[in-house]
């Protein structure tokens, strides 16, 4: 692949969603690069992303899909060929094959092939049919906005306002970084300022308004502020935008036993049953 993918670009070749997309990369599955304001993916992410997608759909820990990942990564870099190369994501295991054999990358150790695995040749072929129909992207100055948002991704667990701080010099350099006000909003309803989450997250979802995960967020701090019937509104949105969304449908059952609508709560509780049990 000459050339890196938009998110609407990846989410078409890997029939995914643009907001679960940026559900992953916000959980650094990868880490993908910017060209402008917009996230530029290498074939190297798209089959990172797709791997990240089958573990966490499988009720993985995140932790341990970090660990696999991180070990992909590492076999995978910009240089080595992929022709031939087929990736498995079974319950807690990843396992890589090519013409030499299979193995773990976790360990490294060889192992036995099993189902379930995607063919990068054939993820190679999406890619290129996508990047034939759509012209390059353009390249634009964000290096510091992104040099300040990942800088407060690693300031987040030890000083959470130089990480806000980081934040707000991100937005300011680039008005259209939506993960940062996604993320400085996740530290305010943290902080239990739920005016100023609510603000933050309406603003991403200026940006961005087909992403699920914020429409959830947004419903968790108008929830915590008292307003039922709002917050039932926005667990809605993104169970319309992805219906499989599991929690979405947890939350908006409880909600909907508090405001007295059992049947809609029944109806809830079954999905996120089926959905938590496949």
């Amino acid at each position: 692949m000459n050339r890196k993918l938009s998110t609407t670009e990846a989410a078409r070749v890997l029939g995914m969603t643009e907001g679960r997309i940026r559900e992953l990369v916000r959980s650094g599955f990868p880490r993908a690069e910017r060209e402008g304001r917009r996230y530029a993916f290498s074939f190297q992410d798209l089959v990172v992303l797709r791997t990240a997608h089958a573990l966490i759909s499988q009720k993985v820990p995140t932790a341990r899909v970090a660990r696999s990942l991180r070990g992909l990564v590492d076999q995978l870099p910009a240089d080595r060929p992929l022709a031939g190369l087929r990736i498995w994501a079974d319950g807690s295991r990843v396992a890589v094959e090519d013409s030499e054999g299979c193995w773990n990358p976790d360990t490294g150790q060889t192992m036995l092939a099993f189902e379930r695995s995607f063919d990068v040749d054939e993820l190679q072929r999406e890619t290129e049919k996508v990047t034939a129909l759509t012209e390059p992207l353009d390249a634009s100055r964000a290096t510091q906005a992104l040099a300040e948002f990942e800088r407060a991704l690693e300031l987040e667990d030890e000083d959470p306002m130089a990480a806000c701080t980081c934040y707000g010099r991100a937005v300011e350099l680039d008005p259209d970084l939506v993960d940062a006000y996604v993320n400085l909003g996740r530290i305010a309803h943290e902080a239990g300022q739920l005016n100023e989450a609510v603000r933050l997250y309406r603003l991403a979802l200026e940006r961005t308004p087909d992403d699920a995960v914020i429409y959830f967020n947004l419903a968790l701090a108008v929830e915590d502020k008292g307003s039922d019937e709002t917050a039932a509104r926005h667990y809605e949105k993104a169970l319309e935008i992805a219906p499989d969304f599991a929690d979405a449908h947890y939350n908006l059952a409880q909600l909907c036993e508090k405001l007295e609508r059992p049947q809609a709560a029944i109806r809830h509780y079954a999905e996120y049953k089926r959905l938590t049990e496949s």
